[in-house]
């Protein structure tokens, strides 16, 4: 479960560009919920991604995790519970250590004493057949440097780092937005099978209104640093893209003018 309570966040306080980024921001995720989440540049998605994984304090309001209150946890220890795969496919790997070798490191994190890094033969036939169930021929290029690889293979591997070890919480942030269409799309059906085996509690930024329609059980619309729409369940599940921009209409009493999302 994820608890945020009352996240305020401002930024540049005291400034010309002062900006209000969270504004009492409140939201409980249950257990293997998946929710997506859009709106437009400066809504506040991203904030909310940094406030979970501790990259900033908060001003005010806290964040709980797995029923452990983690306010004040540093970032890097956040890091053991949280996984993330960013937009950028050069985050979240070693580009210079090989596939194997950045598997490796990401399954340490289940080991009693993660220090002793060697690669042993059971995992590595683990790694092999794990990769080979996702059909973008990794399996056979476990010994290639990850920053050789294409952006949607890095991607697969980036996602497989964060879950192998299943973490209390997955962050997915617009992480088939740098893809090509078709690469975007497997990337994302491989990220729907995962979190649904593992019965992952997940958050995915979107821009595409269309996946955030078609994924996941719930979503999120944030403007302004707030919450202005919570759908869930069946709700969820009759919702349209017409429906959704009626919806924001009815909310912000103004027409959804975001190119980006419209566009995809």
């Amino acid at each position: 479960m994820l608890e945020i309570i009352n996240a305020q966040k401002t930024f540049l306080k005291g400034t010309p560009n002062e900006h209000q980024a969270l504004k009492n921001l409140s939201l409980t995720l249950e257990d293997g919920d998946f929710t997506t989440i859009v709106g437009s540049n400066g809504a506040g998605k991203s904030t909310l991604f940094g406030a979970v994984c501790g990259n900033f304090m908060l001003d005010a309001g806290g964040v709980i995790l797995d029923r452990k209150d983690i306010i004040f946890m540093p970032e890097h220890k956040r890091a053991r519970m949280i996984g993330r795969v960013f937009q950028d496919p050069m985050k979240g790997t070693a580009p210079h250590m090989t596939i194997e070798e950045n598997l490796a490191l990401a399954y340490s994190r289940n080991r009693k004493n993660p220090l002793g890094f060697a690669i042993r033969k059971k995992d590595s036939d683990m790694f092999r057949e794990y990769l080979s169930r996702f059909s973008m021929g990794l399996e056979d290029r476990m010994d290639a440097k990850v920053g050789l690889l294409s952006g949607g293979q890095r991607q697969v591997v980036t996602l497989l780092m964060c879950t192998m070890v299943a973490p209390k919480l997955l962050l997915l942030d617009e992480h088939t937005a740098a893809l090509d269409p078709a690469t975007a799309e497997k990337v994302m059906n491989i990220t729907k099978e995962i979190v649904a085996e593992q019965k992952l509690t997940t958050m995915m930024i979107t821009h595409n209104l269309k996946s955030a329609l078609t994924t996941g059980n719930r979503l999120l619309m944030l403007d302004s640093g707030e919450i202005i729409l919570d759908v869930k369940g069946e709700e969820k599940d009759k919702l349209t893209l017409d429906g959704i921009m009626k919806l924001y209409s009815q909310k912000k009493k103004k027409e959804l003018d975001n190119d980006r999302m419209l566009l995809n």
